[in-house]
């Protein structure tokens, strides 16, 4: 019996017993033989009754309701450890049906706990605060991912227990990740400090700036007595008047302090423009460390003589306006940067050079500096009288002693190189490298963006991966499988034009945003404009290869709400199309994510049946059609899951093969049978060999030959006894490698047979090449025969084929006496078939052929 959860030990009454107690209420309150009083009373017992448990339902779905409402992992944690309930959010995160999760110990979802790891969560819980840690959980499929847990303790149906909020950090640690990168590649030196002022990071352009050698250690190098701090004049400057401790001190940023540092022993002066922001911790109000920000501008300060040469140098005009003359002045510099001749010499000809937007924010902020002595510092963009486009730093502030504010003064500092850097970043930033396109975070920032936005949420995504480019990337290597998946970027780019939004999602793989709201069917013409042009071949280092596409679409709101769900919807889709046999599109439906469902559940048990003994052997015998006896037995897998019950090959194979568990499986199947010959033939029923299928999985992903000789070996069986079956899959395969492997596996004297040979690729020019022995005649051809000629013709082409190679021929699949005669007729001597016997267990083939091989 399955032992019960506790969350089942929690369970209310089950509704067939309450039904019960409220009919058996009422019966007796109609009873006549009882006194009204006590009749009275069961009434009352039985409306109480019936709103209590009315009552009862409704709460508990408002728990679940509210429950599941929460967008993060929420799981309900007994006081051992065990899970007794998770919320809708966390099966989604764990990718975990919730009955895998229930009734588990917290162990399942945190791996990697230590042992005695609940003795800290109950003492803080003890103490009434909440725990948090950062951990690693684990979803279904074994990858892993950071979270911070909140855990608080509760009364959950009258017994202790402890509620735990889990937050993703992934985005988090990758955010962190990109700050430290742009703090080493800015050129800007930056300088982090303590309350103490000890230097506790050094950017690479810091370092530069003033002097530090790589082996030298920065606050050592920085240390008081080295340096003279002076301010702009010359003047030496108090430690406590340094931009980074007024920063400290006062709680707000310093900005563009001009500081001289002087060093003694090397006799050396730079001037620095420095920007110190201070850093507050969480909840803190006071800053626990301060970053600067600075420039050399030594080259600026010493030509200060010259003061229109510095303001070219440092890309700053100046200007000044007289406001009731409307009379403005600027300097050459001021004028380089506006790029209008002649010059503007009106506050509004100076508003002209700039877009409608920031013409309007410069007004306004001029508006305030007037009215009420306001300084102003803003950034704003413009255009040049050829056209191209600058941007500006504006400061302004009135002139001092004026007290009706009647002139304004200020700079004009060109920042257009700057915004430029930061466009290239930005972009950088949000681009594959490899095909220009958006790379995966920005495509998800703008999926969430158009799906927060009423007016754009009726959108479509369209999961498009390309079929078979593995196949070309193995071949031709990565280099070349670069430069094919740069060229199917350009096609798609071209299928789509402007009515969509293009990224590269990983590998092989791209992801496709366009607007429903206009056009509903615009995802399916996509979709078949990709498809077309998708249908010329591609050329590469003169080889022409045939790429093709899988496309899933998934629509908002309909198929998801949030991008995640949006975009599973389409994958799932995509690779039902692949499914369906490739260079298609599928739309999403209910139906398929009830697939996919039970596609994972699958998957999970597979994952299980071999170390559950789940699977056994059937044995169906080749047959020399001609005398009757007995040849081979091949070897054919079978499956009894205890939950799902018998599940048939063609259910199970395929999916084995695309998660790879075949290799395991395989290597199952190939130790088995074996070790049945060894007890056949130990038992004195000499059947002369058995077949067993070989995946390709298992010829690529391990030393093949290595392993069937180990299992040769433990049995004590000749290679002879065993014969290994191969799909012409294989065949396409590197070349060296498997002649290598087959001629390794022949000197060890195995059979060699190429399975349902004529079905799949039929490369001859490798079957010629190849050391096998043999070729099996699909059942798909010899179900036709005699009738069918275009079965015949196949038949008759392959039984050439062997007769030709000298290879030996068995047909599968022979069911009716029409079948073995042709197959006689046309010289195929072996057969396999229902016409001889099914897959037997090994009793029943004993049975059927008792003196198989026997003197």
């Amino acid at each position: 019996m399955k032992p019960r959860s506790p969350a089942q030990d929690t369970a209310p009454p089950l509704p067939v017993d309450a039904k019960t107690t409220l009919a058996a209420l009422q019966d007796a309150a109609r009873d006549s033989a009882l006194p009204a009083p006590t009749r009275e009373l069961l009434l009352q017992a039985h409306q109480a009754l019936a709103q209590s448990l009315a009552d009862c339902e409704a709460e508990r779905a408002r728990y679940r309701t509210l429950f599941d409402a929460v967008p993060d992992p929420v799981s309900i944690i007994a006081w051992d450890g065990t899970v007794l309930d998770l919320n809708k959010a966390g099966m989604n995160a764990y990718r975990r049906a919730r009955e895998e999760i229930v009734g588990q110990p917290i162990e399942t979802l945190n791996p990697d706990l230590p042992q005695d790891h609940m003795v800290p969560v109950w003492e803080t819980l003890n103490r009434g605060d909440t725990y948090v840690v950062e951990v690693t959980n684990m979803r279904g499929d074994g990858t892993r991912f950071p979270v911070e847990v909140h855990t608080a303790g509760l009364t959950f149906d009258g017994r202790k227990a402890m509620v735990a909020v889990a937050r993703d950090l992934s985005s988090r640690h990758t955010a962190e990740l990109r700050y430290r990168e742009l703090m080493e590649a800015i050129d800007r030196g930056i300088v982090v400090q303590d309350a103490e002022l000890q230097i506790t990071y050094a950017n690479v352009a810091a370092m530069k700036i003033l002097g530090v050698g790589e082996d030298e250690l920065v606050n050592d190098a920085m240390r008081g007595e080295q340096w003279l701090v002076m301010d702009e004049h010359g003047r030496q400057l108090a430690s406590d008047r340094y931009p980074s401790a007024r920063a400290l001190q006062s709680g707000r940023i310093i900005e563009s302090t001009v500081v001289g540092l002087y060093h003694r022993q090397r006799q050396q002066l730079m001037w620095l423009s420095v920007t110190a922001v201070p850093q507050f911790p969480a909840g803190g109000d006071k800053p626990q460390q301060v970053l600067s920000l600075f420039s050399d501008i030594t080259a600026l300060k010493r030509d200060s003589t010259l003061f229109d040469r510095a303001q070219s140098m440092a890309h700053i005009g100046g200007w000044e306006w007289e406001v009731t003359p409307d009379r403005l002045y600027l300097t050459e510099e001021a004028q380089r940067i506006l790029g209008h001749r002649p010059a503007p010499d009106t506050i509004e000809g100076m508003l002209d050079c700039l877009r409608v937007d920031d013409r309007d924010r410069l007004r306004a902020a001029l508006g305030q500096a007037i009215s009420f002595g306001r300084n102003l510092d803003l950034e704003v963009q413009g255009h040049r009288a050829d056209g191209r486009t600058f941007w500006a730093r504006v400061i302004g502030e009135a002139e001092a002693g004026d007290p009706l504010h009647s002139r304004l003064t200020g700079t004009l500092q060109d920042v257009t190189e700057r915004k430029h850097d930061e466009e290239t970043l930005r972009v950088q930033a949000r681009s594959d490298p490899l095909t220009g396109l958006l790379n995966r975070d920005a495509v998800l920032a703008e999926l969430e963006s158009r799906l927060d936005d009423p007016l754009r949420s009726q959108l479509a995504v369209l999961y498009v991966d390309l079929d078979r480019f593995k196949v070309v990337n193995d071949v031709l290597g990565h280099a070349a499988g670069d430069r094919l998946l740069a060229s199917a970027a350009r096609r798609i780019q071209r299928a789509i034009g402007n009515e969509g939004l293009i990224a590269r999602f990983g590998g092989d793989e791209f992801l496709i945003l366009c607007d429903t709201g206009s056009d509903p069917s615009r995802p399916e013409r996509l979709a078949d404009a990709i498809l077309e042009i998708f249908g010329d071949s591609f050329r590469l280092d003169g080889e022409e290869f045939s790429i093709t596409a899988s496309i899933g679409i998934a629509q908002a709101p309909l198929d998801g709400v949030r991008s995640q769900q949006l975009i599973q919807s389409a994958d799932v889709a995509m690779y039902d199309s692949k499914r369906r046999g490739r260079n298609g599109w599928q739309t999403f439906t209910p139906e398929l994510a009830e697939q996919q469902l039970h596609r994972l559940q699958l998957e999970t048990h597979l994952r299980r049946a071999v170390n559950n003994e789940e699977f056994h052997l059937v044995y169906q015998p080749q047959i020399d059609m001609r005398t009757g006896d007995v040849v081979a037995a091949e070897a054919l897998i079978r499956w009894r899951n205890h939950s799902l019950g018998e599940i048939r090959p063609d259910k199970f194979i395929d999916h084995a093969e695309t998660t790879g568990d075949i290799v395991g499986i395989g290597d199952w199947v190939l130790n088995e049978a074996c070790r049945q010959m060894r007890e056949w033939q130990d038992s004195g029923l000499n059947i002369p060999r058995v077949a067993v299928n070989v995946s390709y999985r298992q010829f690529l992903g391990e030393d093949l030959a290595s392993t069937v000789a180990a299992v040769l070996a433990e049995y004590g069986l000749p290679g002879h006894a065993l014969e290994l079956e191969f799909t012409e899959r294989v065949l396409i395969e590197d070349a060296p490698d498997t002649l290598r492997t087959f001629a390794a596996l022949r000197q060890l004297g195995v059979i060699l047979t190429i399975d349902d040979f004529g079905e799949g690729y039929s490369a001859l020019n490798y079957l010629r090449r190849l050391p096998i022995h043999g070729l099996k005649l699909s059942q798909l051809f010899v179900q036709g025969v005699p009738d069918n000629q275009s079965d015949v013709a196949v038949c008759q082409a392959v039984t050439g084929i062997a007769r030709s190679l000298g290879l030996a021929l068995v047909a599968e699949g022979v069911e009716t006496g029409q079948h073995r005669d042709f197959l006689l007729q046309l010289g195929v001597h072996v057969g396999q078939g229902f016409l001889f016997a099914p897959g037997m267990t090994p009793e029943e083939l004993r049975e059927r052929y008792p003196t198989v091989g026997m003197a």
